[in-house]
Protein backbone atom coordinates (compact mmCIF):
# COMPACT_ATOMS: atom_id res chain seq x y z
CA UNK A 1 0.00 0.00 0.00
CA UNK A 2 1.23 3.29 -0.95
CA UNK A 3 2.81 5.52 1.68
CA UNK A 4 0.78 8.98 1.48
CA UNK A 5 1.98 12.11 3.19
CA UNK A 6 -0.41 14.92 3.53
CA UNK A 7 0.64 18.84 3.77
CA UNK A 8 -1.80 21.27 5.36
CA UNK A 9 -1.10 24.52 5.64
CA UNK A 10 -0.53 26.15 9.00
CA UNK A 11 -3.55 28.08 10.58
CA UNK A 12 -2.64 31.65 9.74
CA UNK A 13 -1.74 30.43 6.01
CA UNK A 14 2.16 31.56 6.08
CA UNK A 15 3.73 28.08 4.38
CA UNK A 16 3.10 24.82 3.99
CA UNK A 17 6.07 21.72 2.84
CA UNK A 18 5.08 21.96 -0.64
CA UNK A 19 4.98 25.62 -0.97
CA UNK A 20 8.81 25.82 0.74
CA UNK A 21 9.68 23.16 -1.92
CA UNK A 22 8.20 24.66 -4.70
CA UNK A 23 10.13 27.70 -3.53
CA UNK A 24 13.31 26.46 -3.62
CA UNK A 25 12.64 25.48 -7.73
CA UNK A 26 11.81 28.54 -8.40
CA UNK A 27 7.83 27.90 -9.16
CA UNK A 28 6.79 30.51 -6.56
CA UNK A 29 7.50 33.64 -5.34
CA UNK A 30 9.24 34.26 -2.55
CA UNK A 31 6.61 34.73 0.69
CA UNK A 32 5.57 38.27 2.23
CA UNK A 33 7.27 38.60 5.59
CA UNK A 34 4.83 38.25 8.63
CA UNK A 35 3.22 41.05 9.23
CA UNK A 36 4.18 43.50 12.19
CA UNK A 37 2.06 46.18 13.78
CA UNK A 38 4.06 49.31 14.34
CA UNK A 39 4.62 50.05 17.51
CA UNK A 40 2.36 51.88 19.67
CA UNK A 41 3.62 55.80 20.47
CA UNK A 42 1.77 57.44 23.10
CA UNK A 43 0.57 60.87 21.74
CA UNK A 44 2.12 63.43 23.85
CA UNK A 45 0.08 65.16 26.43
CA UNK A 46 0.25 69.14 25.39
CA UNK A 47 0.87 69.82 29.29
CA UNK A 48 3.72 67.06 29.41
CA UNK A 49 5.63 69.18 26.05
CA UNK A 50 8.62 70.61 26.77
CA UNK A 51 8.43 74.78 27.14
CA UNK A 52 10.84 76.23 24.82
CA UNK A 53 11.04 79.81 22.53
CA UNK A 54 9.62 77.47 19.61
CA UNK A 55 7.00 76.39 21.96
CA UNK A 56 5.89 79.88 22.90
CA UNK A 57 6.35 81.01 19.23
CA UNK A 58 3.56 78.85 18.45
CA UNK A 59 1.02 80.49 20.93
CA UNK A 60 -1.45 82.87 20.00
CA UNK A 61 -2.20 85.89 21.63
CA UNK A 62 -5.17 84.40 24.38
CA UNK A 63 -3.38 81.52 24.70
CA UNK A 64 0.05 83.40 25.94
CA UNK A 65 -2.44 85.28 28.35
CA UNK A 66 -3.41 82.38 29.56
CA UNK A 67 -0.19 80.88 30.88
CA UNK A 68 0.18 83.63 33.23
CA UNK A 69 -0.79 81.92 36.17
CA UNK A 70 1.22 78.62 34.67
CA UNK A 71 2.95 77.16 37.61
CA UNK A 72 5.77 76.06 35.70
CA UNK A 73 6.73 79.21 34.79
CA UNK A 74 6.85 80.51 38.25
CA UNK A 75 10.24 78.87 38.65
CA UNK A 76 11.41 79.33 35.56
CA UNK A 77 12.60 83.30 35.02
CA UNK A 78 13.87 83.20 31.33
CA UNK A 79 10.80 81.40 29.94
CA UNK A 80 8.40 83.75 32.08
CA UNK A 81 9.91 86.84 30.44
CA UNK A 82 10.26 85.20 27.11
CA UNK A 83 6.60 84.52 27.12
CA UNK A 84 5.96 88.68 27.98
CA UNK A 85 8.16 88.90 25.10
CA UNK A 86 6.50 87.31 22.65
CA UNK A 87 2.86 88.80 24.24
CA UNK A 88 4.15 92.19 23.40
CA UNK A 89 5.50 91.64 20.13
CA UNK A 90 1.95 90.11 19.02
CA UNK A 91 0.28 92.90 20.31
CA UNK A 92 2.51 95.28 18.69
CA UNK A 93 2.02 93.76 15.33
CA UNK A 94 -1.95 93.43 15.98
CA UNK A 95 -1.63 97.52 15.98
CA UNK A 96 -0.07 97.41 12.57
CA UNK A 97 -2.24 95.40 11.28
CA UNK A 98 -4.95 98.29 12.16
CA UNK A 99 -3.45 100.32 9.23
CA UNK A 100 -2.24 99.82 5.02
CA UNK A 101 -4.46 101.97 3.35
CA UNK A 102 -5.41 105.62 3.09
CA UNK A 103 -8.56 106.28 5.80
CA UNK A 104 -11.11 108.95 4.77
CA UNK A 105 -11.72 110.81 8.02
CA UNK A 106 -13.91 114.49 8.86
CA UNK A 107 -13.40 117.35 10.98
CA UNK A 108 -15.10 115.05 13.77
CA UNK A 109 -12.28 112.50 13.35
CA UNK A 110 -9.64 114.71 13.38
CA UNK A 111 -8.54 115.01 16.65
CA UNK A 112 -9.11 111.55 17.83
CA UNK A 113 -7.64 109.95 14.68
CA UNK A 114 -4.82 112.48 14.28
CA UNK A 115 -3.72 115.03 16.90
CA UNK A 116 -4.92 112.41 19.66
CA UNK A 117 -2.97 109.44 17.49
CA UNK A 118 -0.66 107.39 19.71
CA UNK A 119 2.71 108.66 20.72
CA UNK A 120 5.23 106.06 18.36
CA UNK A 121 2.80 106.96 15.32
CA UNK A 122 3.49 109.07 12.60
CA UNK A 123 0.69 110.28 10.95
CA UNK A 124 0.16 111.33 7.59
CA UNK A 125 -2.49 113.37 6.51
CA UNK A 126 -3.69 114.32 2.88
CA UNK A 127 -5.46 117.46 2.21
CA UNK A 128 -7.47 116.80 -1.16
CA UNK A 129 -10.72 117.50 -3.18
CA UNK A 130 -12.27 115.16 -5.59
CA UNK A 131 -11.96 116.34 -9.13
CA UNK A 132 -8.05 117.42 -8.88
CA UNK A 133 -5.94 115.21 -10.95
CA UNK A 134 -3.39 115.97 -8.86
CA UNK A 135 -4.77 115.42 -6.04
CA UNK A 136 -5.39 111.72 -7.23
CA UNK A 137 -2.12 111.24 -8.86
CA UNK A 138 -0.93 111.97 -4.94
CA UNK A 139 -3.50 109.53 -3.27
CA UNK A 140 -2.14 106.61 -5.48
CA UNK A 141 1.04 107.00 -4.16
CA UNK A 142 0.01 107.07 -0.91
CA UNK A 143 -2.46 104.16 -1.69
CA UNK A 144 0.95 102.06 -2.44
CA UNK A 145 3.11 103.39 0.30
CA UNK A 146 0.15 103.02 3.06
CA UNK A 147 0.54 99.05 2.09
CA UNK A 148 4.02 99.18 2.29
CA UNK A 149 4.55 101.24 5.64
CA UNK A 150 1.48 99.08 7.47
CA UNK A 151 2.97 101.50 10.73
CA UNK A 152 2.23 104.45 9.30
CA UNK A 153 -1.12 105.90 9.63
CA UNK A 154 -2.16 107.33 6.54
CA UNK A 155 -5.78 109.32 6.60
CA UNK A 156 -7.39 111.67 3.81
CA UNK A 157 -9.55 114.87 4.46
CA UNK A 158 -11.70 117.14 2.26
CA UNK A 159 -9.38 120.35 2.38
CA UNK A 160 -11.65 122.69 3.20
CA UNK A 161 -13.24 120.09 6.20
CA UNK A 162 -10.05 120.33 7.57
CA UNK A 163 -9.49 124.33 7.19
CA UNK A 164 -12.36 126.42 5.99
CA UNK A 165 -11.54 128.20 2.69
CA UNK A 166 -8.29 126.45 2.34
CA UNK A 167 -7.49 127.52 -1.51
CA UNK A 168 -7.30 125.19 -4.09
CA UNK A 169 -4.50 126.17 -5.52
CA UNK A 170 -2.27 124.61 -2.71
CA UNK A 171 -4.13 121.28 -3.36
CA UNK A 172 -2.98 118.81 -3.02
CA UNK A 173 -0.81 119.25 0.49
CA UNK A 174 0.41 116.71 3.18
CA UNK A 175 0.80 117.32 6.80
CA UNK A 176 2.85 115.34 8.92
CA UNK A 177 2.14 114.80 12.68
CA UNK A 178 3.82 113.15 15.69
CA UNK A 179 3.34 113.65 19.12
CA UNK A 180 0.12 115.04 17.97
CA UNK A 181 2.36 118.17 16.44
CA UNK A 182 2.94 119.42 13.02
CA UNK A 183 6.38 118.16 11.96
CA UNK A 184 6.06 118.90 8.09
CA UNK A 185 4.09 120.27 5.41
CA UNK A 186 4.30 119.71 1.45
CA UNK A 187 2.11 121.84 -0.36
CA UNK A 188 0.87 121.38 -3.87
CA UNK A 189 2.43 118.50 -6.37
CA UNK A 190 5.27 120.12 -7.10
CA UNK A 191 7.28 119.42 -3.45
CA UNK A 192 6.92 115.85 -4.01
CA UNK A 193 9.49 116.37 -6.73
CA UNK A 194 8.86 116.73 -10.95
CA UNK A 195 7.39 113.06 -11.17
CA UNK A 196 5.22 112.27 -8.36
CA UNK A 197 5.90 108.66 -7.83
CA UNK A 198 5.35 106.54 -4.51
CA UNK A 199 9.13 106.40 -4.41
CA UNK A 200 9.46 110.08 -4.46
CA UNK A 201 6.87 111.02 -2.22
CA UNK A 202 9.11 108.65 0.10
CA UNK A 203 11.63 110.35 0.01
CA UNK A 204 10.83 113.94 0.70
CA UNK A 205 8.51 112.20 3.56
CA UNK A 206 11.69 110.87 5.42
CA UNK A 207 13.98 113.70 4.69
CA UNK A 208 14.26 114.26 8.33
CA UNK A 209 12.48 112.32 10.07
CA UNK A 210 11.84 108.43 10.04
CA UNK A 211 8.38 109.12 9.39
CA UNK A 212 7.40 105.54 7.54
CA UNK A 213 7.43 102.49 9.51
CA UNK A 214 7.23 99.26 7.78
CA UNK A 215 6.21 97.79 10.82
CA UNK A 216 8.83 94.75 11.37
CA UNK A 217 11.93 96.29 13.16
CA UNK A 218 9.79 98.09 16.43
CA UNK A 219 11.09 101.47 17.00
CA UNK A 220 14.74 101.60 17.46
CA UNK A 221 17.59 103.72 15.54
CA UNK A 222 18.46 100.41 13.46
CA UNK A 223 14.73 99.50 11.94
CA UNK A 224 14.32 103.45 11.48
CA UNK A 225 17.92 103.64 9.00
CA UNK A 226 17.19 100.18 7.58
CA UNK A 227 13.38 102.00 6.26
CA UNK A 228 15.11 105.02 4.99
CA UNK A 229 17.86 103.85 3.26
CA UNK A 230 15.51 101.44 1.76
CA UNK A 231 13.06 104.70 0.83
CA UNK A 232 16.28 106.09 -0.74
CA UNK A 233 17.24 102.53 -2.48
CA UNK A 234 13.83 102.00 -4.29
CA UNK A 235 14.25 106.15 -5.32
CA UNK A 236 17.36 105.62 -7.17
CA UNK A 237 16.06 102.23 -8.52
CA UNK A 238 13.05 104.22 -9.61
CA UNK A 239 14.77 106.80 -11.52
CA UNK A 240 17.23 104.14 -13.60
CA UNK A 241 13.96 102.47 -14.24
CA UNK A 242 12.70 105.46 -15.84
CA UNK A 243 15.46 106.32 -17.50
CA UNK A 244 16.47 103.32 -19.10
CA UNK A 245 12.33 103.65 -20.49
CA UNK A 246 12.95 106.96 -21.63
CA UNK A 247 16.01 105.61 -23.50
CA UNK A 248 14.28 103.24 -25.06
CA UNK A 249 11.28 105.43 -25.62
CA UNK A 250 13.50 107.11 -27.49
CA UNK A 251 15.74 104.40 -29.52
CA UNK A 252 11.96 102.82 -31.19
CA UNK A 253 10.74 106.42 -32.33
CA UNK A 254 14.61 106.63 -33.83
CA UNK A 255 14.25 103.69 -35.54
CA UNK A 256 11.20 104.95 -37.27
Amino acid sequence: MADYHFVYKDVEGTSTQWDDIQRKLGNLPEKAPAFKPPAYTPAQDEASAPKDKAWFDKKTEDELEDLEDDKDLDDDRFLEDYRKKRLMELREAAKVRRYGSVTPISSSDFVREVTQASAEVWVVVCLYKDGFAECGLLLGCLDELASRYPGTKFVKIISTDCIPNYPDCNLPTLLVYHHGAVKGTHVGLKSVGRRCTPESVALVLCQSEPVLNDGKGGDDDSSREAVMAGVRRQFIERVVKDHEDKDNDDDGYNSD
